[in-house]
């Protein structure tokens, strides 16, 4: 995976509450077990009409609206615990996801596929929501290893909590079995010790 430690970048707001993993990738789409592709469909039958045109009021095909931050309502990835949501957002670019609630395992799936699910409480994403309806090119900037969000040009600045394992693997683009590699030899240390006793 690819490392986390800063990232500086606008936001796409979509305040709805309740996304859930069909509407964020659509159970059609399930089939492949490969995350290459799965970013053309994020939120397919959001941004595409049956007929296949581009849905115009949806916010992800408005080009004023750029970023690698998705700020969404609350209880954002509830519904089936599909992986593939993950994959499909992180397919299509984006890096952190802030709400003011996450599904668990929509939690769980996005951190291990190197997404920040980053929880506000609901005063703070409402101010969040402000400072992108006023200002489209406001930029946020994420601190991983200080657990900081601030709002750039601005006195905004909120602390995040993060499960600090899930924080070093993210610091050192490592998934599950990376982290495990990269302690080899504390196991086979531990292991040898267990044996010897």
């Amino acid at each position: 995976m690819e490392r986390f430690t800063k990232l500086t970048s606008t936001a796409i707001p979509l305040p709805l509450e309740n996304i859930d993993t069909d509407q964020i990738i659509p159970a059609r789409f399930l089939k492949a077990i490969d995350k290459k592709g799965f970013g053309e469909n994020l939120f397919k039958d959001w941004r595409f009409h049956s007929d296949g045109t581009a849905n115009d009021q949806f916010i992800l095909n408005n080009p004023n609206y750029t970023g690698s931050i998705l700020i969404a309502g609350r209880n954002f990835g509830c519904g089936s615990s599909r992986e593939h949501a993950a994959w499909a957002l992180k397919g299509y670019g984006f890096k952190v996801i802030i709400s003011s609630f996450f599904a668990d395992i929509f939690k769980e799936n996005a951190l291990n596929n190197g997404i920040l699910p980053l929880v506000v409480i609901d005063e703070n994403l409402h101010n969040l929501f402000k400072a992108v309806e006023e200002n489209i090119t406001t930029k946020f900037q994420i601190d991983l290893e200080q657990q900081l969000l601030k709002q750039v040009d601005s006195e905004l600045a909120i602390k995040f909590e993060v499960d600090a394992y899930k924080k070093t693997c993210l610091l050192n683009g490592q998934d599950d079995v990376d982290f495990l590699a990269s302690i080899k030899n504390e196991i086979e240390q531990f292991e040898q010790n267990r044996i010897a006793v």
